[in-house]
């Protein structure tokens, strides 16, 4: 037992080693207080992902667990990973319940753009993404709100639409329940902040249908928000297949603007398909599916 004890010691600390991150060090005001790596599998991309990793995991594993490593260096896009840390939240969660670090250029909120816009001005990258696990789907909810001119698309995996909870006894009652307002209401909040705003991104979100952390409910809430926010009056298209189903709603010039992805017998986190090429590979919150989400979602962002 102690020999496999060191084995397995030496193996992850190689395995960490070998880790193809480089921090960013300097970016700008940071009043959120984290830290941020990089992925770049070409010396230029004009095609950035930011990932928020969900509460006690590390970014840089998820990215590597999850496939999205490998699928960066597939598709030659950048990785940037914000890290939260214990300092911040005792579960280590991206904070997305306090307003102090969800108001727009405050807290967390300005710490993760300005990470985000100093990368991509070293990238010269035209095209942003961001991918969130859940207390991460929450906090990227709140991105995709404050500055949706910043972003290209975004996925909301296992998370909460924003606005939803001001505070950790709010936050405990819409993972459990859902939003107490509805979808109608949270469009109306957001659109009462941002009356001008004529852009939203193209939205894809994630749920599983066994979720008993984040109720699932909050996964439909936010994708009947952005439709609302898109202004898209025409039905969804429901397409299934085995073991999920995808709701896809069309805009105007009838491409896919949102979706939603609801995934049967699937607990909270994100899904790996480890047979696939790139499907990730089963890890706490990476739960083994028929479909891999890290790829569906390159896919539906068309990168």
């Amino acid at each position: 037992m102690p020999f496999l004890l060191l084995l397995l010691l030496i193996w992850t600390s190689t395995a960490h080693a070998s880790a193809p991150f480089t921090p960013l060090m300097q970016f700008g005001d940071n009043p959120g207080e984290l830290t941020v790596s990089y992925f770049s599998p070409v010396a230029s991309s004009d095609k950035l992902v930011v990932l928020l990793h969900g509460c006690e995991q590390s970014g840089e594993i998820l990215a590597e667990q999850s496939g999205l490593i490998a699928l960066a260096k597939e598709h030659k896009f950048s990785l940037l990973i914000p890290q939260q840390s214990y300092d911040n939240n005792i579960k280590k969660c991206f904070n997305w319940f306090s307003q102090q670090d969800t108001n727009q250029d405050s807290g967390e909120m300005l710490s993760i753009k300005n990470m985000v816009l100093t990368f991509q001005k070293r990238l010269k990258a035209k095209k942003i993404y961001i991918l969130g696990l859940s207390a991460g789907g929450a906090m990227t909810s709140a991105l995709l709100v404050n500055y949706p001119d910043m972003f290209t698309a975004g996925a909301v995996v296992a998370g909460l639409p924003f606005p939803c909870a001001d505070s950790l006894i709010k936050a405990i009652s819409c993972m459990r329940k859902g939003p107490p307002q509805p979808a109608s209401e949270l469009s109306n909040l957001v659109t009462q902040a941002k009356p001008h705003q004529k852009f939203w991104p193209l939205l894809t979100v994630w749920t599983g249908g066994e979720d008993k952390v984040v109720n699932p409910v909050n996964a439909q809430r936010l994708a009947e928000q952005w439709v609302s926010l898109k202004q898209i009056d025409s039905p969804p298209k429901i397409i299934k297949h085995l073991g999920y189903q995808t709701t896809q709603w069309q805009d105007q010039s009838q491409n896919i603007a949102v979706e939603l992805v609801q995934i049967d017998n699937i607990g909270h986190g994100l899904t790996v398909s480890p047979k696939q090429k790139n499907g990730g590979v089963e890890a706490p919150f990476l739960l083994a599916s028929p479909v891999s989400g890290a790829i569906e979602i390159i896919k539906f962002w068309k990168i």
